[in-house]
């Protein structure tokens, strides 16, 4: 095994997801044993790239694609089956033989959390996050209403229907009653599908968390891989302009049932600027030319949504509260390569809000929508060498370096994997 893996490392979004963390994850996904997702549903989006063949992946962990591993979706994942069973016939296509399993005690998505999803959207105006209207919020606000469906129902028929009956009744009450809009399937239609989802899914059904806990005990590594970012995590992101679970690595052992004790290797995947998909205030927003520049060079479309992401600045104050409160052990920095032919880079530092200096993202929505963004200007770098990841840290221009020593002087934490370009080679290890 290689030595850069530790047992059990995990892999997070620092910024508002679309970080890179796909082409990361990648990179230690081949050399694992076991990657898992621990929140989240189908509304996240990884693109990997293996031998020039491309992956899109929502729901099912990317270690999938290369054959050994183990891919497990944990308890703390929302799963559609419908789209879990698209995902594993997607894989298949291409030639994989998926080895997956499912936790039981994961929560099932149903068609009325898909239906109230854009009917609460509506309702909640100006304070709507952007939903990808994959029944996110629906599902999760049922778990913690204790009407969920888990998995392991769609297995009994009985505890199922039981339910199903409640769940269903509630959220079409909130649906027609409370929010005046229609929905139309029947309870029989719902109970007979689900109950098929779950006679194609049974074989990957299982206690996820007894099987990681045996593998760590036998010296097994594991990797789990995060979706969205930060500054979508529930509790400590722009609430509410959120998704509905928490992002953050500490989520991990609720999320799977692997003690935190043992994940003793945390990266935080930092893009080299800035992207978000959804609405909320965005102190280094940036538009016009050098914006266009950006997003074309970068790609930078939803993977969920084809939607244009809005672009801006890297921002530290929100890299600075992704390496506090994931407790990041280093840093993998993405993208470089697109600020390639920048003669001047911003950063920012800190924000400017009534008069105050602020240096840690606020929980105030009053002081982050007046946010200013206070910037100090780095030069930039030409096009890099050729083939500069052969070459390695040393090789890269030194303008490109004070770019990464700046970033660490600011936030505290090491930038140790350096990724200029999509595929899984163009990487520097420090």
């Amino acid at each position: 095994m290689n030595s850069h893996l530790s047992k059990i490392t995990a892999i997070v979004g620092a910024q508002w997801g679309d970080e890179g963390k796909g082409k990361i994850t990648d990179f230690f996904a081949g050399e694992s044993d076991y990657v898992v997702r621990f929140h989240g549903g189908n509304n996240a989006g990884h693109t990997i790239i293996v031998d020039d063949v491309t992956f899109k992946l929502h729901l099912i962990p990317s270690g999938i694609v290369y054959g050994t591993p183990i891919s497990i979706i944990g308890n703390g994942v929302v799963v559609d089956p419908k789209a879990l069973l698209n995902e594993i016939a997607y894989v298949k296509e291409k030639g994989i033989n998926p080895k997956l399993m499912v936790s039981d005690r994961a929560h099932v998505i149903m068609p009325y959390h898909i239906a109230l999803d854009s009917v609460l959207s509506g309702h909640q105006g100006e304070l709507a996050a952007g939903s990808t209207n994959r029944g996110i919020a629906p599902v999760y606000a049922d778990k913690m209403y204790r009407n969920g469906i888990r998995m392991i129902d769609l297995l009994e028929p009985e505890v199922f229907r039981e339910k199903l009956e409640k769940g269903y009744a509630f959220a079409v009450g909130i649906i027609v009653k409370a929010l005046g809009s229609s929905f139309n399937n029947s309870i029989e239609e719902i109970f007979d599908t689900y109950i098929q989802y779950g006679e194609e899914l049974k074989k990957y059904i299982s206690d996820t968390s007894v099987e990681l806990y045996n593998a760590h005990k036998s010296g097994k590594s594991i990797l789990f891989e995060g979706a969205q970012g930060i500054s979508l995590d529930v509790d400590h992101g722009i609430y509410p302009y959120t998704t509905s679970s928490n992002t953050a690595a500490g989520h991990i052992s609720t999320g799977t049932g692997v003690s935190f004790r043992n994940v003793n290797r945390i990266i935080g995947v930092v893009k080299a600027y800035l992207s978000r998909v959804g609405e909320s205030p965005l102190p280094s927003e940036i538009h016009g030319g050098e914006a266009d520049t950006l997003r074309e060079k970068g790609g930078e479309y939803g993977t969920t949504t084809g939607r244009p992401r809005r672009v801006g600045w890297l921002d530290l104050v929100q890299v600075r509260q992704a390496v506090r409160v994931n407790g990041l052990t280093e840093i993998a920095l993405t993208k470089l390569d697109v600020l390639n032919g920048f003669k001047e880079l911003p950063v920012c530092t800190s924000y400017e809000c009534s008069g105050k200096i602020i240096k840690e993202m606020p929980a105030s929505l009053e002081q982050y929508r007046k946010a200013t963004p206070i910037y100090e200007t780095l030069p930039g770098w030409e096009d890099l060498p050729e083939k500069i990841w052969d070459k390695g840290f040393s090789a890269l221009p030194q303008t490109l370096k004070n770019y990464i020593k700046f970033i660490e002087a600011n936030v505290g934490c090491s930038v140790k994997i350096i990724s200029v370009g999509p595929q899984r080679h163009e990487t520097i290890i420090r």
